[in-house]
C-alpha cells in the first residue's frame, strides 16, 4: 500500500531527525526512513555550538539533550593543541567557544552523536504528524511536477512505496537521494586514509590531568604535514577517540594501532581499542542543494575532516534553516522564491566554512611546521607557535550568517560562516540576546515570524501587513531596554531566529514589502 505524506525524510540521523521534528511541531506531515533501529555506538559529532543548543530549545528537547550525557562538574569543554605529542611541553588553549557564549540565547554543549540522535528520536515520536519507519532503506525515487516517490526496502526485502510533496535526502556522504535526483558535487581530495580509533583507558585521562577542563586535544607532528592527530574524550575519565593520518594501505589487521597510539601520546599507556574505522580525508559539496522537488542536507549537501566540530552543527543549521520554509510552502503562504532561498544561503555558508576555516587550519598548521622546529632554533618557534595556535580567530569569526540573501531586506554581501559576534540587530545575521545579560529577550520570539518593537505605529504596520499578506506574526511585549544593545527600535525575526530586517520603524507599505522579500514573494 501506498502511504502519502507532505514531506519525505530519506535519512534519520540527527539533521533527518531534526528536520522531521522542525516539521512536525509545524503540523507537516512527516515520513522519516531509517533504516538502524538503534543509533550507531561512534562517537562522534560532540562539539556542539551554542547555536545548535538554540535548535535543542526549539524543539522542545534542549534538557533532554543536557541530561543525556551529564559531565562531571569538573570536566569542562575546552581544548588544548600540542606540538609533536599529546604531553608535549608545547601546549595552549585552543578553541574555546564558550568565550562567544554572551552573544546566543542558550550555552554549547558536549556529547556523543549518538547520544543526540536518541533525544531527537524519541522527541520526533512524540509528535504526530511524524511518521518514522525503522528499518527500511531508500533506494530509488521518482518525481514529476506534483510529489515524488520514493522506492524503500525493509531489513526482511520487503519493497514498497512512500509518496510525498517533497523530498529531503539526509542520507550521509553517499546519499542516494542526491545522485538519484542527479545532483553533483565537487570533491577537494586531501590524498589522505584516515583512521578511527575508539578506546578505554583510565591512565590517559590520569595524564591528561594536568590540562583540567579540557575535552579535546589536537597534536601536530612535523610528520603529519599540517594534518592532526586528534584525541577527543567521549566519557570523562574512561573513554577516548582518536583520528589520524596513516598510511594509504592500512587495514585492521596490518597496523600497529596501539604503537600508534602510543607514539601521538608521547608514551606507553594501558588502554584497550574497541573500535578501528577509516574514512578519506576530503571537502566536498553538492553543485546545487535542489532538484526539483527533491532538496538534500547535512552531510548529503556537504562533508569534510571533522576539524572544528563543524559537520554536524551545519547540518542541523540546514535543517532549522529548511524546515521553515517547506512548511510555509506547504502551508500556503511561503512565495516562489522561498524554497530556492535555502541553497542560496546555506551553500555559501558551508563553502567559507570549508574555505576560511577548515583548510585555513590545514594551511596553517602546514606552514607552521615546514618553516621552524624547537631542534633547529628553540627561541623563534615558541614565537611563532604562540603566534599560529593562541588567538581565538576560529571562534570570534565562525558566525554564519546570510548577509545579501534574497530574502533579507537592508544588507550587503553574501552568505558567509565569516562574520563577527555583535550585540546589534543586523539584517541577515542570528539575532543575538540584549546585551550580556539579556538571554531573557529569546523567550519573546515566536516560532514564526516576530516583530520586536517599541513602536506602537511600526507593530500595527506589521500586524495589518501579516493578516492582509496571511504570513504568520507574532507582536510580543517586550522590554523597551532591550533595544538599547540591539540599536535599532524595530526588528523583524525569522523563524530560525535570523534577523530579517532591523531598522527604526515601518509604515503599513515598508511592512508589507519587508514581509513579502522575507518569505520570498518579491526580491528583496
Amino acid at each position: 500500500m501506498t502511504e502519502r505524506f507532505d514531506v519525505l525524510v530519506n535519512g534519520g540521523g540527527p539533521v533527518g531527525m531534526g528536520l522531521a521534528i522542525e516539521l512536525g511541531q509545524r503540523g507537516i506531515r512527516t515520513c522519516v526512513i531509517e533504516r538502524y533501529p538503534t543509533p550507531q555506538p561512534i562517537p562522534k559529532g560532540q562539539n556542539l555550538t551554542q547555536r545548535t543548543a538554540e535548535h535543542f530549545a526549539a524543539w522542545g528537547c534542549e534538557a533532554e539533550v543536557r541530561q543525556a550525557h551529564p559531565l562531571p562538574k569538573d570536566a569542562g569543554i575546552g581544548g588544548m593543541t600540542m606540538y609533536g605529542t599529546l604531553l608535549s611541553d608545547y601546549a595552549l588553549d585552543w578553541f574555546n567557544r564558550a568565550a562567544v557564549g554572551k552573544y546566543y540565547f542558550t550555552e554549547n554543549v558536549r556529547l556523543p552523536q549518538y547520544k543526540t540522535e536518541a533525544v531527537l528520536r524519541a522527541r520526533a515520536a512524540e509528535l504526530e504528524a511524524v511518521t518514522i519507519r525503522y528499518g527500511w532503506t531508500g533506494e530509488s525515487l521518482a518525481q514529476d511536477d506534483d510529489e515524488v516517490r520514493l522506492s524503500v526496502v525493509s531489513e526482511t526485502r520487503e519493497r514498497a512505496t512512500v509518496r510525498g510533496r517533497y523530498l529531503v535526502g539526509t542520507d550521509g556522504s553517499r546519499s542516494m537521494v542526491r545522485e538519484a535526483a542527479g545532483i553533483p558535487e565537487t570533491r577537494r581530495d586531501h590524498d589522505r586514509l584516515m583512521a578511527l580509533l575508539v578506546f578505554e583507558s583510565e591512565e590517559l585521562h590520569e595524564l591528561l590531568k594536568r590540562h583540567p577542563g579540557k575535552a579535546i586535544y589536537k597534536v601536530l607532528h612535523p610528520d603529519q604535514d599540517g594534518y592532526w592527530m586528534f584525541f577527543g574524550r567521549v566519557d570523562h575519565g574512561k573513554s577516548w577517540f582518536f583520528h589520524a593520518p596513516v598510511p594509504a594501505d592500512t587495514t585492521k589487521d596490518n597496523f600497529d594501532f596501539s604503537a600508534f597510539l602510543h607514539r601521538a601520546v608521547g608514551q606507553a599507556f594501558e588502554h584497550e581499542l574497541t573500535y578501528v574505522g577509516f574514512w578519506d580525508l576530503r571537502i566536498a559539496i553538492a553543485d546545487r542543494y535542489r532538484a526539483g522537488r527533491v532538496f538534500i542536507a547535512g552531510d548529503a549537501a556537504h562533508s569534510h575532516p571533522p576539524y572544528g566540530g563543524y559537520g554536524i552543527n551545519t547540518g542541523l543549521e540546514d535543517a532549522r534553516n529548511l524546515g521553515w520554509k517547506l512548511a510555509a510552502t506547504l502551508q500556503g503562504w511561503g512565495g516562489a522564491a522561498l524554497l530556492d532561498s535555502y541553497d542560496a544561503e546555506r551553500r555559501p555558508v558551508f563553502a567559507s566554512t570549508a574555505r576560511d576555516f577548515i583548510e585555513r587550519y590545514i594551511e596553517k598548521d602546514r606552514k607552521l611546521l615546514a618553516d621552524c622546529s624547537p631542534d633547529q632554533d628553540a627561541e623563534a618557534f615558541e614565537t611563532a607557535w604562540v603566534e599560529s595556535q593562541s588567538d581565538t580567530w576560529d571562534v570570534d569569526k565562525f558566525e554564519p550568517n546570510y548577509e545579501g540573501s534574497p530574502i533579507v531586506s537592508g544588507s550587503g554581501g553574501s552568505p558567509s560562516a565569516m562574520g563577527s559576534h555583535d550585540f546589534r540587530a543586523r539584517s541577515g545575521h542570528h539575532l543575538p540576546p540584549a546585551g550580556p545579560e539579556g538571554r531573557d529577550a529569546g523567550a519573546a520570539l515566536g516560532s514564526d515570524f516576530t516583530v520586536l518593537t517599541v513602536d506602537s505605529a511600526t507593530a500595527k504596520a506589521f500586524r495589518n501587513a501579516a493578516k492582509e499578506l496571511g504570513v504568520p506574526v507574532s507582536v510580543p511585549k517586550i522590554v523597551p531596554d532591550w533595544f538599547e544593545h540591539w540599536r535599532a527600535r524595530a526588528i523583524l525575526v525569522r523563524p530560525d531566529g535570523f534577523v530579517a530586517w532591523a531598522g527604526d520603524g515601518a509604515d503599513v507599505g515598508d511592512a508589507a514589502r519587508m514581509l513579502e522579500t522575507s518569505v520570498g514573494r518579491s526580491g528583496a
